[in-house]
């Protein structure tokens, strides 16, 4: 570890640069509001040498002293070409406009030729404009739901919460908004998701080959990032849906130096349900909305520094009841994050990041029947902090490394209980604290034009502590023994190496061959009882019983692109091992822990999924889209559950998505996707019993039984005004075109177009009577979604 700390020192500040080059730097904007470009290109063709610019939208590229014809280009806006004379170290503002000729479309990756040139395996990066042209569902656009549209990546269920990606649960994926961790990124139990797409600039998903300035999750990383707000001009934007409206403002603070960005989002089903629930019925009072709140604000002091502050605030609450049998159930929860970012640039080579993050989750369940009130609680409290630093020797060659710390404060499950003015002793409130840190670099190089790598090391830290009070069951005592540590005392410290390597290798046909193998620590795990993720699910540190997941993956892939980069195509193979898996031990309930510890309630196992993702894309023209299929396994080993291996919960054999957007004419776009994917396991009883007149049942092997296939197709069509008008002038008659300062679209979906009734779970029902012979048990299923039409008005003025 030394030796690599200290090759690392000599490479990034023992790099002596020719006196025969400079570097060309700078940041490159979308000249129409001023946000920085993810992903745009800088190229030089004579050199066939190029880079592209970072979340920030900072580029640095290292030249020979000269005159060079520079490139400059993104997705849909026009390229901006410069022919720049280049005899020392230059920094330069680059702002490219709108093409002033129609487009064929918008890119979905945004980056011609990244598919096969760049080292990342694994990884998508999808951008909102094109999101939007898809089927909505309600008439709410979902990166999350197009997420799940993607090779390896799918729901556990219809409405399920979060997503599982390469056979890897939910509580294996990084989601990060601004930066800032989500820990639940559902909306609805798990029908939307917390990314307002009004807020949002783009999603990079990561499932393979995941660098190491990331870490402390198995599967995945998702990277979400906010819009930063328009700095030349006020806007205004919103929608109004059949279930929600959306309202965002953004502006400049100072034109070309700063700008803020506000969003606000709300369902209004409590409204229509009152509509259709009379005053008179059992279960009036029964509701359910969810809003949420996003803002940015970002500052640039002079040419070096920049400043960003993003937050975010959603909730949802749920209310059931019925008066017939005075019972109630309140079911609030919701995230809360605040990202502060400060950028600097210490010189054309070496770029620096510093963020604070604070996240605060909390879930809460409370019912209430003759007097009797009943609450559970159950949350996460983050504050991390990192410094990332960037640095470019050559065009060739990119060095970065960083640290980052995160402090943990879990309440797994607070329990309190009241009948009347009798308060129940249910123990105190658990609340677990834990240190996570971690130190990485990474370096990416050229070999040669053809081999490039991506070699990283992370080193992960992790310290369980005090205050903390352990139970200790003793078989056969009457009574536990308990241990008492100290506030700050380390309970329990784990750490280690995380190695990580991506590659390509270039051939002659426009293909390339990549690999990639990554070694990931986990440091949290979630806890479910239920055959579906809900909010319930109760995330839980590690502590001296609750080991660490471990876990490795790799992965090899072959990538294609044709018809000069309008088609591109992959065929990737994987293999990912797990251990330290957890599971609710046989019988255990979440409230079992009164007086008790969590952990003590879990049992211990592995996993491990494979599986071949196939993958082809139409980049540019009318017609875009992609086609992805998967063929995967996935098991689990708990030995303390079944003596055999058995398939996870989420384990799909086949996948296939199809999905598409055709550009009819300016004015018309249509979209379509299509899901079939083998159904979910689950466990159902083999045969049944009566017992002291109780209906008892046998049970068959954990998840030996698969719900029927999963499949559906949704249709949307969306209308756009024309963006100019003709204003003439009265004393000339000469007529121009200008552009609208008013504009607007109409969207129409349908979702599951052909009524397919897709299982959302079974259950076990009977009817009939034991004593005269007509007594039948059967399985039953629970669908959600019928075929359902939407229509979302969106404006922006």
């Amino acid at each position: 570890m030394r030796s690599f700390v200290v090759l690392l020192f000599l490479s990034c500040f023992g790099t002596v640069l020719s006196q025969e080059n400079a570097t060309l730097s700078g940041h490159i904007y979308d000249a129409a509001n001023g946000e920085p470009l993810i992903g745009a290109n800088a190229y030089v063709p004579a050199l066939k040498l190029g880079t592209a610019t970072n979340t920030y939208g900072f580029f640095s590229l290292t030249l020979p002293l000269g005159t060079h014809v520079v490139i400059f280009r993104w997705g849909d806006l026009a390229n901006d070409t410069m022919t720049i004379n280049l005899t020392a170290d230059q920094s330069l503002e680059i702002n490219l406009s709108d093409k002033a000729t129609e487009i064929e479309t918008v890119e979905i990756n945004a980056k011609r030729g990244e598919n096969t040139n760049s080292t990342k395996i694994g990884q998508i990066e999808l951008d909102m404009d094109q999101i939007k042209k898809l089927p909505a569902f309600l008439g709410e656009v979902d990166p999350l739901k197009i997420i799940q549209l993607l090779p390896g990546v799918s729901s556990v269920s219809e409405g399920g919460q979060g997503f599982y990606v390469r056979g890897g649960g939910p509580d294996q994926n990084l989601v990060l908004l601004d930066e800032a961790l989500v820990y639940n990124a559902s909306h609805l139990f798990g029908f939307f998701s917390v990314f307002n797409s009004d807020a949002i600039k783009n999603v990079n998903l990561i499932k393979g080959g995941m660098p190491a300035n990331f870490g402390g999750r198995l599967s995945s990383v998702l990277e979400v990032n906010m819009k930063e707000g328009n700095n030349k001009q006020f806007k205004l934007t919103g929608g109004l849906g059949l279930i929600s409206s959306r309202l965002t403002l953004e502006g400049p603070l100072k034109k070309d130096r700063g700008s803020f960005i506000v969003s606000a989002r709300r369902t209004y089903l409590d409204v229509l349900m009152k509509a259709f629930i009379k005053d008179s019925s059992p279960f009036a009072g029964t509701s359910y909305f969810f809003y949420d709140f996003n803002a940015k604000l970002n500052y640039k002091f002079g040419q070096k520094d920049k400043v960003y502050l993003s937050a975010y605030y959603g909730k949802d609450k749920f209310k059931f009841g019925n008066k017939e049998d005075d019972f109630t159930v309140n079911m609030p929860w919701g995230n809360g994050i605040v990202s502060l970012r400060w950028n600097h640039l210490f010189s054309s080579k070496l770029f620096m990041n510093v963020s604070a993050t604070l996240t605060d989750y909390l879930f809460s369940f409370g019912s209430e029947q003759n007097e009797f009130l009943f609450e559970l609680k159950s949350g996460i409290r983050d504050i991390g902090g990192k410094v990332d630093f960037s640095y470019f020797p050559s065009t060739r060659h990119r060095i970065k490394w960083g640290a980052d710390y995160v402090y943990h404060t879990f309440t797994p499950v607070s329990v309190s209980a009241k009948q009347g003015e009798t308060v129940f002793d249910t123990g105190l409130a658990q609340k677990l604290y834990s240190h996570e840190s971690a130190i990485y670099a990474l370096d990416e190089f050229d070999i040669n034009e053809y081999i490039r790598v991506n070699v990283g090391l992370r080193y992960s830290m992790y310290q369980f502590t005090g205050p903390f009070t352990r139970f200790i069951k003793e078989i056969g005592s009457a009574s536990d023994s308990t241990i008492q540590y100290s506030k700050g005392e380390v309970i329990q410290f784990y750490h280690g190496l995380e190695p990580r390597i991506t590659g390509r290798i270039l051939m002659k046909d426009k293909s390339s061959i990549k690999f990639g193998y990554m070694y990931n620590n986990q440091y949290v795990h979630l806890t479910s009882l239920s055959a579906v993720s809900l909010p319930t699910d109760i995330w839980y540190p590690s502590t001296d019983i609750a080991k660490p997941q471990k876990g490795w993956q790799a992965s090899l892939g072959y990538f294609r692109d044709f018809s000069e980069g309008r088609w591109e195509t992959s065929v990737e193979v994987y293999y990912k091992h797990m251990n330290n898996l957890i599971e609710y031990k046989q019988g255990a309930l979440p409230g079992d822990n009164v007086s008790d510890n969590t952990d003590n309630l879990l049992t211990f196992g592995k996993g491990w999924s494979y599986g071949a993702e196939f993958f082809i894309k139409r980049v540019f023209g009318k017609l875009t889209g992609w086609i992805g299929y998967t063929w995967a396994k996935t098991e689990r080993y708990f030995p303390d559950l079944q003596a055999d291996v058995f398939p996870a919960k989420y384990d799909r054999r086949h996948d296939l998505t199809v999905v598409g957007t055709y550009e009819l004419n300016p004015h018309w776009t249509f979209g379509m996707s299509f899901i079939f994917a083998t159904g979910n396991t689950l466990t159902l009883p083999t045969s049944w019993y009566t017992q002291n007149q109780d209906l008892l049942f046998n049970y068959g092997n954990r998840n030996s039984t698969r719900m029927a296939p999963y499949h559906r197709l949704d249709l949307s069509a969306t209308w756009y005004d024309s963006p100019t008008k003709t204003v003439t002038d009265k004393t000339t008659g000469k007529t121009t075109e200008v552009k609208k300062r008013f504009r607007q679209n109409v969207n129409i979906s349908v979702y599951n177009i052909y009524n397919r009734a897709n299982p959302y779970f079974l259950y076990i029902d009977n009817k009939g009577n034991l004593l005269n012979g007509s007594f039948e048990i059967s399985v039953k299923q629970v669908s959600l979604f019928p075929i359902i039409p939407s229509v979302t008005w969106n404006f922006e003025f």
